[in-house]
C-alpha cells in the first residue's frame, strides 16, 4: 500500500485532482467529507456537539448549523479544542476503517486540505501539493464560486501560506492551466506514483 497526502490551498483545483487520481484506481479518503458524515443526524458526534454547544447549532431538521457553530468556535479557542475533540478522534477511526478496507497493494489517496497546517506529511510515503498563484485560486473563487472578494482573500489567508505548501511536497502539481493540462499533469503524477509502489514492492 502506497499513503499519499494530497493536499493545496483553496481554489488550487486539489478536488479536481482527486477525481482524477480516483478515476485511475486510487482509492480516495476525504478528510472533509468524513469530518461531515462523523457528525450527521442520529450520529454520536452530533449529539455530542449539541450537548457541548446547545441546541442552537442544529438547524430545524436537526442538522448541524455549520455557520452557527462556526461563529461560537471560531471566537474562542477553547470552544474550538472541545469542537476537534469531538469530531477528530471519530474522524480517525472512519479512515483507519476505511484503510483497513482498502487491497493490501492499493495507493490510497488521502485528499487533507490542512496538511501542512497540522504537520501530517510525515504520517504519508509521498505528498502531493497541487499548486497555483494566489491570483489564480482568487479568480477562480470569485468567478467559479460566486465568493465574495473579502471573503476569498480571508480563507486564502488563513491558510498556510504557497511557500509553506511547496516546502512539504514531494510532487508538485502546478495547475494553473485548464483541465486538459491538469489530466497529463496527473497522468505524470500517477505514473510516479506507481513507480514508487513498484519500488517499494
Amino acid at each position: 500500500m502506497v499513503k499519499v497526502g494530497l493536499t493545496g490551498g483553496i481554489g488550487s483545483g486539489k478536488s479536481e485532482v482527486a477525481r482524477r487520481l480516483a478515476a485511475r484506481g486510487a482509492v480516495v479518503i476525504d478528510a472533509d467529507k468524513i469530518a461531515r458524515e462523523v457528525v450527521e443526524p442520529g450520529t454520536s458526534g452530533l449529539a455530542l456537539i449539541e450537548a457541548a454547544f446547545g441546541p442552537q447549532v442544529l438547524r430545524e431538521d436537526g442538522s448541524l448549523d455549520r455557520e452557527k457553530l462556526g461563529q461560537i468556535v471560531f471566537a474562542d479557542s477553547g470552544k474550538l479544542a472541545r469542537l476537534n475533540e469531538i469530531v477528530h478522534p471519530r474522524v480517525g477511526e472512519r479512515v483507519a476503517e476505511l484503510q483497513r478496507a482498502a487491497p493490501a497493494d492499493a495507493v490510497v489517496v488521502y485528499d487533507v486540505p490542512l496538511l501542512a497546517e497540522n504537520n501530517l506529511a510525515p504520517m504519508y510515503d509521498l505528498v502531493v501539493v497541487v499548486d497555483a498563484s494566489d491570483r489564480t485560486r482568487l479568480a477562480r473563487l470569485t468567478g467559479l464560486r460566486g465568493m465574495a472578494e473579502q471573503d476569498a482573500v480571508a480563507r486564502i489567508k488563513a491558510q498556510a501560506t504557497r511557500e509553506d505548501r511547496l516546502k512539504i511536497a514531494d510532487i508538485v502539481v502546478p495547475n494553473e492551466g485548464d483541465l486538459d493540462d491538469l489530466d497529463a499533469r496527473v497522468e505524470e503524477v500517477w505514473a510516479r506514483i506507481r513507480r514508487h509502489r513498484t519500488a517499494d514492492a
